[in-house]
Formats: C-alpha cells, sequence, structure tokens
C-alpha cells in the first residue's frame, strides 16, 4: 500500500526516490537534481506579512550545490521582518528537504524547498513563524501525549471579464457546475500544480458567493485539504496561496483572499479542521460514535482563547467586516455539532455505522465493508480567514488545544458554550446575549492577547517579541471604531477593500 501511494504521488520528487518525504536526505535531493536535469534551486520561506519570500540560486557544480544544501544562505532578516533590528539582522535559511518540489511554474527545471531561519549562533531563530509553530506542536504532545493534525478550507475569489451566456444566480454558486461556474477549470489546474508541491487535497468546489460588478464577474472558490501535521498543514496552505496567485497572474485573471471585498456578499474565510490522534489512531469519538471528552477538552481550550486566536487569524480590519451576523461568519464564543451559527463546529461524521455505499450500489454491496472512518472526524475553527500568518494561527490554534488540557474545568467550559440552536434567530436572543462577542476590530483583537498573551509565551512557545510585534501591527491599523464610522459608506468600505485586496 506504502509503495503504491508513492508511485501515485504528483510530486514528482517523492515519485522518483519512491520514499516519503520525511525520510529524504540530501543525497536524495542531490541524486533526484542530476538525475532530472534540474538547473536551479530555489529557496522559499515566509516573512513577516505573510507571504513567501524567494531566494535564487543557479547550480554551478556539485560542490556549490552541497554547499547550499547544508549551509543555506544569508539574508537580511530586518527586511523580512519588522520586530528585527537592522543592527542585528543577518539570518541564514536552511532548507527542509522534506519540502522539496519541481516548480510547475518556471521554465527552468527548478527544485524549490521550503525553509527554517536560523540565527547568528545558528540556533533555530525563536521569532520565525514555522519554529513558533514547531515549538506550539512538540509542547502539546509533551503535555498530552496527543498528536495535532490540521486541514484548511482555503476560500477566494476569481475575478474575471463578465460573461452574459449561463449567468449564475448571484450567492447562489454553492458546487456549481460548468457553465455557470466559469472557473471551475482554472481551479482543478491550480489544484493539480498543489497536488505537485505535495499538497494533500480533499477537493475543491465552487462556493456560495458570486456576482458581478463593473463588468467584471466574482466567483468564489474552495480548495480544502485532509488532515495531517500541524506543521506540515501550514506548509501546504503557504504553498497553495502561492500556487494559485502564480497560476492566476499566468493566465490574465486576478483572485483575492481577502476576508470581504463587498457588503452584501459573501466573505472568504479560512476555516481551520482540527484533529486529536495518539499512536496513529483518532481519538475524536467515543466507541458508540458521539464527540470524546478528549475532544470536549480541546475544545473547550480554544472557546477559552478564542478572542485572543483572532490575533493571528484576523490580521487587517476588514476581517471584522466578515464577523457579522446572518453571514455564515461567527460572532460569538460557542461550538455546537453541525451548526453553522458557531465558531467552532464539529460537522457530521460517519458514525452511523451504516453500510451507504452498498445501498447507493447494490450490485456491489461489499463496497462499504471493512472501511475504517474514525480518522474522518474533525472539529473546525470558523473564524480565521485569508489575511491569517498561517504558521502563527495554527501554533495559536494548538495552544489553544493545549490550554485545554491544562484548565481546572474543561469539561464543564464545553458544557457551557455549547448550543444546538441558531444563535442568529430572534427567538434565541437570551441564549446569545449569555454568550462572549468575538473582537470587533483589529484594535481589540490586540487588547485580547495582550490580556491573555501569558498563555501563549508559556513554555517559550511564542516569543515576547512576536507577540509585542502581532500587537504593535493590529494597533498600527487605529481601527477601534472603524465598522461602525464607515457602515453603509460604500465608497469608504470599497477603498478599504482596495487597500487589503491581496492580504495574506
Amino acid at each position: 500500500m506504502e509503495n503504491e501511494k508513492l508511485a501515485m504521488s504528483p510530486n514528482k520528487v517523492v515519485a522518483f526516490l519512491q520514499k516519503p518525504p520525511y525520510e529524504f536526505t540530501k543525497e536524495d535531493i542531490i541524486r533526484f537534481i542530476r538525475a532530472n536535469d534540474i538547473r536551479m534551486v530555489n529557496f522559499m520561506y515566509p516573512g513577516g506579512d505573510g507571504k513567501l519570500k524567494t531566494l535564487n540560486f543557479v547550480i554551478n557544480n556539485l560542490n556549490y550545490l552541497s554547499t547550499i544544501l547544508s549551509c543555506g544562505e544569508r539574508v537580511d532578516g530586518s527586511s523580512l521582518f519588522d520586530f528585527i533590528e537592522a543592527s542585528s539582522s543577518d539570518l541564514y535559511v536552511l532548507p527542509r528537504y522534506n519540502t522539496a518540489f519541481v516548480d510547475p511554474f518556471s521554465e527552468i527545471p527548478t527544485l524549490d524547498m521550503l525553509c527554517s531561519f536560523f540565527d547568528k549562533d545558528g540556533k533555530p531563530m525563536a521569532s520565525s513563524p514555522e519554529q513558533t509553530l514547531k515549538k506550539a506542536s512538540m509542547v502539546f504532545t509533551e503535555k498530552t501525549g496527543l498528536e495535532f493534525h490540521a486541514m484548511g478550507e482555503l476560500e477566494y475569489y476569481v475575478i474575471k471579464p463578465a460573461e452574459s451566456v449561463y449567468a449564475a444566480i448571484d450567492q447562489h454558486g454553492y458546487h456549481e457546475s460548468m457553465p455557470y461556474a466559469k472557473t471551475n477549470e482554472f481551479r482543478a489546474r491550480c489544484m493539480d500544480y498543489i497536488a505537485q508541491t505535495g499538497g494533500q487535497i480533499k477537493y475543491g468546489h465552487s462556493e456560495v458567493g458570486n456576482f458581478t460588478f463593473s463588468g467584471l464577474t466574482y466567483e468564489q472558490n474552495e480548495i480544502e485539504f485532509l488532515p495531517i501535521h500541524c506543521i506540515e498543514a501550514a506548509d501546504e496552505l503557504m504553498l497553495a496561496k502561492w500556487v494559485i496567485r502564480n497560476e492566476a497572474y499566468r493566465e490574465g485573471l486576478n483572485v483575492t483572499f481577502a476576508p470581504k471585498i463587498t457588503t452584501g456578499k459573501a466573505g472568504s474565510g479560512l476555516h481551520i479542521h482540527m484533529r486529536l490522534m495518539k499512536n496513529g489512531k483518532s481519538v475524536m469519538n467515543n466507541a458508540d460514535g458521539t464527540l470524546s471528552d478528549i475532544a470536549r477538552t480541546g475544545i473547550a481550550g480554544l472557546m477559552d482563547l478564542a478572542t485572543s486566536i483572532t490575533a493571528f487569524g484576523n490580521k487587517n480590519p476588514t476581517s471584522y467586516f466578515r464577523l457579522v451576523p446572518h453571514q455564515e461568519a461567527p460572532t460569538n464564543v460557542c461550538w455546537g455539532v453541525r451548526n453553522r451559527s458557531v465558531l467552532v463546529r464539529v460537522p457530521l461524521g460517519w458514525t452511523a455505522g451504516v453500510n451507504m455505499s452498498g445501498e447507493a450500489n447494490p450490485q456491489d454491496v461489499q463496497s462499504g465493508e471493512g472501511i475504517d472512518t474514525t480518522d474522518k472526524q474533525t472539529f473546525e475553527m470558523r473564524s480565521p480567514d485569508g489575511s491569517a500568518d498561517l504558521y502563527q494561527l495554527i501554533a495559536g490554534l494548538c495552544v489553544g488545544l493545549r490550554h485545554g488540557f491544562e484548565m481546572q474545568n474543561p469539561l464543564e467550559v464545553a458544557k457551557q458554550t455549547y448550543v444546538d440552536v441558531n444563535i442568529h434567530d430572534a427567538e434565541n436572543a437570551d441564549r446569545l446575549s449569555s454568550l462572549a462577542s468575538l473582537p470587533d476590530s483589529c484594535w481589540a483583537s490586540a487588547d485580547c492577547l495582550e490580556h491573555q498573551r501569558a498563555v501563549y509565551e508559556e513554555y517559550d512557545v511564542f516569543s515576547k517579541a512576536m507577540i509585542d510585534g502581532i500587537i504593535r501591527q493590529l494597533k498600527s491599523f487605529n481601527d477601534k471604531t472603524l465598522r461602525a464610522d464607515i457602515e453603509g459608506d460604500q465608497e469608504k468600505v470599497a477603498q478599504l477593500v482596495q487597500r487589503f485586496f491581496h492580504c495574506g
């Protein structure tokens, strides 16, 4: 089975080496480069703005290739992160061999790898995004004995010239097919390239949002991934955004991951699904299919830190124009099962123990027998959006989950914050008023992070410098009353949207 997975891998490095990425060595990388006439190597790494940066190398000779793979290269940290002083800004970037993939956009045969940052003493940079997530994951496992898996629902709009034929119904694009959805083929090409970079895709589809404005069609799409180790999940989301933007540029399209691009239309979120594992097995459900106390404990931690998690997942003022009632986006701190009005949702699982495949395919009644579906259960955080720093966000969620196991009364907190109704219906006003609200601005989110920062800084997971930098960045928007100030002013909202159109 493992050999079949390797042989069918869309990642050309995996298929050639016939080994999983976590086993890649320097010698493997060199062997692939020599055998496949690779002429360039790219180092890629996230900066403080959440976008991938690139450093190009021409392969001059074998000795030079070996040197850059082992020693990395020096970069200017002060130009990448605003919390690094120019007087002591030198950093090293070292490639992580397990992230290697053939660049699908380069005319010159090129191998790309994501990198880790190291400081002047050769130690992992404490405030780097990837190192923060790595520390969060390690501490979570040390304290709970569990492993944190995650995956994202990546939503985005594709913008292209409007067509009059087969026009879609406004705000009814969910799972629409061609020809009513005009950008399905673009999404399919992006999915193919993302898979080549190593992304583990679950599926893709058109989303609810679609509208026409000033001769342009805006079509919302979603690509959802499979749950994998949290560090790999952040890596694949970074690369997925990079792929989508590159392919859009190549095809003359425009895309945006912005949380809100106009009032009255669906915003784009970045829901993060989570799964808790032990010894390679999910611990999300009890034997009868109900949600386990372990899962409820993790959810309780997310409930307690929910307001400060927005500091990592909702990074510009337009984020808070999405977090409003009646837009399928959360506004209050609560959770529920199959309930889309809540902050943390436990989606429908495969726990009924019924052979649905046999029912759908009576000619093959055995087709659904013996399939283990226990690992399919997740719960999702619905507040984050495309402005998020992916490594900070998933690290923050990891801290939140760990926090649940360190609380004195997590199951009671889970019980108090559980809702099984639509909290925005008028008859549920009393229940709504009993729930804490999410922040309504970057400023308020920064205040929440300041109040709860000790939890994130515990065990040296988030550095003080990183938390200080996030708070400073959020407050620099000075948007404390912005949502109320410009509500209904379409021109000012449009100006704000344009400013943050290509966030994250």
